[in-house]
């Protein structure tokens, strides 16, 4: 027993080192990686069906943030309890969280189980994005900065009368 603990740690920390190299081979560098500055609209969505990655790239889109996630993450309620307690997310008492934003790695974090609806997730992503428009993890300046992003969201839906 006590082998297989020391092979899996030995195994779990090489694999953390080999995610970190790089290949030296000038042929396999990507034409896009050489240029001066990375498009600052490019972001990952992870974990999300196609129909939720549509949404959600659609209404980052509508809202024009300053700053653009670098990655959105739709995990499983376990996974998402998981990730807020390692990254020591405060939420106040008697509150919950749908989603949160990790501002170091500029991931936003999207509990999929709690996932309620289109506008929610819309209303909830603009305030995750006023946090890192704000780069702060202060609740009210995240929703002043999220003003903005909800309006453009809300004129979006608005038909257009001639």
């Amino acid at each position: 027993m006590r082998l297989r603990i020391w092979t899996i740690l030995f195994l779990v920390t090489i694999a953390q080192f080999a995610w970190g190299q790089t290949s030296t081979n000038p042929k396999l560098v990507n034409a896009e990686a050489t240029s001066s500055e990375p498009s600052v609209i490019s972001y990952t969505v992870l974990g999300a069906t196609s129909e939720q990655e549509t949404l959600v790239r659609s209404q980052i889109r509508i809202m024009q943030p300053d700053v653009y996630p670098l990655r959105v993450l739709f995990v499983p309620h376990w996974k998402y309890v998981d990730t807020a307690r390692t990254f020591r997310l405060h939420v106040p008492s008697g509150y919950t969280s749908a989603m949160f934003t990790h501002l170091p790695s500029r991931s936003v974090f999207i509990d999929s189980d709690r996932y309620v609806s289109d506008d929610s997730l819309g209303y909830w992503v603009a305030h995750e994005l006023g946090h890192l428009a704000a780069n702060s993890a202060s609740e009210s300046a995240a929703d002043k900065a999220a003003r903005e992003y909800r309006k453009r969201l809300k004129d979006a839906r608005k038909p257009n009368v001639h």
